[in-house]
């Protein structure tokens, strides 16, 4: 089955997530053909090209800050509306991601709890056996998943906060001292964004990996 799930059920899955009743969510989805299995590798998907965004989005917001360090006379004003902008779409997308991320994690949860419960409903123990192995195995595959995901999603905060810190400093104090003082700060945003993208592709990677073995496995 193609994990990608259509858009009418998308916005299915928005007006019951809304509702409050992730249960009846998942239960119309798999009368619909779509199980948990098929929704994780979907919504891995999403993380994963929420992250890709969030990288653009990043790199962007560095761009613009090393553009008002340079800045000459009259360009001030406008350079830092960019820099402002180009915050606000980094926190955008950082939550963007933070919202992808708990949507994995979710059903997730409900899949891994619903294929342990029904390990006790074989009667043959050489399918439970293997049943089980695949579960252990495609756990593992997803802690080591989550965990990226969360790593990249832990170092956005110290960037946001440090973009955000420039942006109200620069609010009050455009002028030629002030622009001065920031290049102390470059460098080390420079590194912390570097820093960030590595770990958002690695996380990306991860996710790349993780949706060929679980199409290979299906």
């Amino acid at each position: 089955m193609n994990s990608r799930i259509p858009f009418g059920l998308s916005l299915l899955t928005v007006l019951l997530m809304l509702g409050g009743c992730q249960s009846a969510y998942y239960g119309t989805m798999e009368k619909l053909g779509w199980h948990k299995r098929d929704i994780l590798v979907d919504r891995v998907h999403d993380a994963r090209d929420e992250q890709e965004q969030a990288k653009v989005e990043f790199a962007d917001a560095l761009e613009q800050f090393l553009a008002v360090t340079q800045v000459d006379g009259g360009e001030l004003e406008q350079r830092y509306r960019e820099l402002s902008n180009a915050y606000e779409s980094s926190a955008d997308q950082a939550q963007a991601v933070r919202d992808r991320i708990d949507a994995v994690e979710n059903v997730a949860e409900a899949l891994f709890k619903e294929w342990q419960e029904e390990l006790k409903e074989y009667s043959s123990n050489e399918l439970r056996r293997s049943s089980e192995t695949q579960l252990r195995q495609t756990r593992l595959r997803y802690e080591e998943l989550i965990g990226a995901m969360h790593e990249a999603e832990s170092r956005m905060d110290p960037v946001l906060a440090a973009l955000h810190d420039q942006v109200l400093f620069l609010k009050h104090n455009l002028n030629a001292r002030a622009i001065a003082s920031l290049q102390e700060t470059a460098t080390t945003l420079q590194q912390d964004v570097a820093r960030l993208i590595e770990q958002m592709q690695e996380s990306i990677d991860r996710a790349n990996k993780f949706i060929d073995e679980m199409n290979t496995q299906g």
